[in-house]
């Protein structure tokens, strides 16, 4: 017969030595399981004399209390070890800097800030925003906007055509936003008063330049409009803009099919030191052209070039952007480099308004 001496020494050496509660489960079992060394002594006291089985029973009965307790301790031990070491391992080190929310590190792209700068600044002079496709056709991309046949802007080097279609129509990415101004008198009454941002296409790459580009364009239609209203306009959005008191503007005569008489806007101002100022100085910088919107492209809408007239003007939104916030290159504006748009974009919650500011 076992010795109960004997195999309790060996329990609670084993079980002080357990790594694990798996290991400590194991002892459980061979200890005090169904067939546990523990229970088949006390399954033996049922075939002992009574004299034996008065002796034996709590000698029996206390090994097991023992071990049990030893168990529940170990086990104990094991646990909170367990804990400690889960502790150690994810512990955190509450004395770093708590890391910047997603609203707080993106950046809005100042191509974006400044058609939101655009849009703030025409709306408060009552202009709405017109849209247009990116794909049109040759009809109201050119023809409708009084480009001859043969006319330098309709060549393949300077505009990106599609194949022909069953028709033998070559639709292309349009080459500037214009096409909005006719679809928005062929489908509004005038008066009409909208501005007109967007991307344009056109074969073109360097410094200054890229294949893809953003324009916005103004048009009024009306009964009565001239240029001192367009003057004004110009005036009262480059002093918004560019956030200064006063500008001083030069308008020389030029030539654009789709206006009569047509016009580049020249703005005052200074260029010492490598920074372009505005509203001061003895410099100018063309920024846009304008004139008054041609009779054939009123005619061609559908509107009596007898009753209504309008003018009209585009500017490069990149180009104004570029002045303003003063980047010297064009091409990182397409590169989606994170390092330039950290240090040169906007907060997401930075709305431009005329009153907050526009660049605030």
């Amino acid at each position: 017969m076992t010795d109960p001496t004997a195999l309790e020494a060996t329990l609670l050496q084993d079980i002080s030595a357990a790594a694990d509660e798996a290991a400590l489960e194991a002892i459980r079992v061979a200890a005090t399981g169904k067939k546990g060394s523990i229970s088949e002594l006390l399954a033996s006291l049922g075939k002992l004399p009574p004299e034996q089985r008065k002796e034996k029973g709590p000698l029996y009965n206390g090994l097991r209390d023992r071990v049990t307790t030893a168990l529940g301790a170990r086990r104990e031990t094991l646990k909170q070890a367990a804990l400690d070491a889960r502790l150690q391992r994810e512990a955190l080190d509450v004395t770093l800097p708590v890391r910047e929310s997603g609203i707080e590190t993106g950046r809005i792209h100042p191509i974006s800030q400044v058609i939101d700068e655009l849009t703030a600044i025409f709306a408060d002079m009552g202009f709405s925003v017109a849209d247009g496709p990116d794909i049109e056709t040759d009809d109201l991309n050119f023809t409708k906007l009084n480009f001859p046949v043969g006319h330098p802007a309709r060549e393949m080097h300077d505009t990106f055509f599609f194949a022909p279609d069953a028709n033998g129509e070559r639709k292309l990415l349009r080459t500037h936003t214009s096409p909005v101004q006719v679809r928005t008198m062929l489908s509004q009454e005038p008066p009409i008063r909208v501005i007109i941002p967007g991307r344009t296409y056109r074969h073109d790459s360097d410094q200054t330049h890229t294949p893809m580009f953003h324009q916005v364009e103004g048009l009024v239609i009306d009964k009565s409009s001239h240029l001192g209203h367009l003057k004004w306009i110009l005036a009262e959005f480059c002093k918004a803009f560019f956030e200064v008191p006063s500008v001083k503007m030069r308008f020389r005569p030029s030539f654009f099919p789709f206006t009569e008489p047509s016009m580049e806007v020249d703005i005052q101002c200074t260029r010492k030191g490598g920074e372009i100022r505005f509203g001061e100085g003895d410099d100018w910088l063309e920024i846009l052209g304008c004139g008054m919107v041609h009779p054939n492209v009123i005619r061609n809408c559908g509107l009596d070039p007898d009753v209504y007239q309008g003018f009209a003007w585009g500017m490069g939104i990149d180009r104004i952007a570029m002045l303003k916030y003063g980047m010297s290159d064009l091409r990182p504006f397409f590169e989606a480099d994170v390092r330039w748009l950290n240090h040169y974009g906007f907060r997401p919650l930075d709305i431009p308004s005329l009153v907050g500011g526009l660049s605030s």
